[in-house]
């Protein structure tokens, strides 16, 4: 499978869209936002650009996207008007995702996203006002951050909220000769697993992440920084109640739908995710032999558990997961099985937190290029 041509969040603004169901995605960057914006004012102050390139990588479409853009501008603005005694600088915006990305979405958002900056401004007088649209250039760059994006040099800032963990293909060692899966009672790393699988996953992120290193070291300036969100696990251990978890009631799911003759076992046999949870140990180690950036910060949180109006906590998870998932799942199984499966998997959700908590984690990572 061709992770670069299937793999999309969910577009439009629909019941199952991510647009409707990224909010524990937001509220996660809410809970590091101070963490964010005061690592942007620190590349301000630093490099006191004419004009700042800023980047968020893995962008997708909907109200987060446009909505941490403003915090970053808001900040800007602040600083150069009541600290440096100066006029904000020009901003140039790029958003970042793979070529099936809904960016109109994003497009369509951008009146309203300029009106709020002309409604921000709030005075006719050039003096006080800080900044103005025309300023600002927005920009969408499709294609994979697992390589060159952006010219040498053109960026001061770069943001990535909950991408980091999607690899870049399914690891080919998880397929002997002949292109049968060696993990066929899973579709991670779970306690099924043969004990290769989590080094083959491992190999993959270090290498992926390598180069997405690399690739943002020749991208950003000197003195430049990255504020990095992803999923991952607290310590060495794949097999506990954290985002491996999810996946292996994903895999359950899947299993009974064989038993109701929806889903070929051969098929389920076959499937196996582009994503890997790493530890804190794993990315200082990865980010340390890269040597391209220094790790200012790393902090592992987790989300509170919040429940919606009228759903219960296995419901809102099955659909923020149906909304980054469905395009993969329905690529490989069909898109017949994706409204019983997400029933059937919120279902299980509900099952095991009634028994024991689920507790992912998240890391923040804030890397300096020297």
């Amino acid at each position: 499978m061709d992770v670069e041509k299937v793999f999309h969040m969910t577009g439009g603004v629909g019941e199952t869209s991510y647009s409707r169901n990224s909010s524990l995605q937001k509220k996660a960057s809410e809970m590091v936002k101070h963490i964010t914006l005061e690592t942007v004012e620190e590349v301000y102050v630093a490099t006191k650009p004419k004009s700042i390139g800023i980047a968020d990588l893995g962008c997708s479409s909907g109200p987060n996207t446009l909505s941490n853009i403003k915090d970053i501008l808001d900040k800007i603005e602040g600083i150069s008007h009541n600290k440096l005694k100066q006029s904000a600088p020009e901003f140039r915006v790029f958003l970042n995702d793979l070529p099936t990305n809904d960016f109109n979405a994003i497009f369509q958002a951008l009146p309203e996203f300029h009106q709020w900056l002309k409604q921000k401004d709030g005075s006719d007088d050039d003096e006080n006002r800080v900044t103005n649209s025309s300023n600002i250039y927005v920009a969408a760059y499709p294609g994979s951050f697992y390589g060159r994006l952006f010219p040498d040099h053109c960026l001061h800032f770069i943001y990535s909220s909950y991408s980091l963990h999607w690899l870049s293909k399914v690891p080919r060692g998880l397929y002997d000769e002949q292109g049968n899966s060696l993990n066929k009672k899973s579709i991670y790393i779970s306690e099924n697993s043969p004990c290769e699988v989590s080094k083959v996953y491992f190999d993959q992120f270090k290498e992926d992440f390598s180069l997405f290193l690399q690739s943002r070291s020749d991208e950003l300036v000197s003195r430049g920084k990255m504020v990095l969100i992803l999923l991952g696990r607290e310590g060495f251990n794949h097999v506990d109640r954290g985002n491996a978890f999810f996946w292996k009631i994903l895999y359950q799911a899947l299993t009974n739908l064989i038993s109701k003759g929806e889903v070929e076992k051969e098929k389920l046999d076959s499937y196996e995710v582009h994503f890997y949870a790493p530890c804190k140990e794993e990315i200082e180690k990865v980010a340390r032999e890269n040597g391209c950036f220094e790790v200012e910060r790393l902090e592992m949180f987790e989300i509170e558990k919040t429940i919606g109006k009228g759903m219960s906590y296995g419901t809102m998870v099955a659909m923020t997961v149906r909304s980054i998932q469905e395009s993969m799942l329905a690529h490989h199984f069909g898109e017949a099985i994706i409204e019983g499966l997400f029933k059937e998997y919120g279902r299980l959700v509900d099952e095991e937190m009634e028994k024991e908590e689920i507790r992912p984690i998240t890391f923040l990572l804030v890397l300096r290029k020297p």
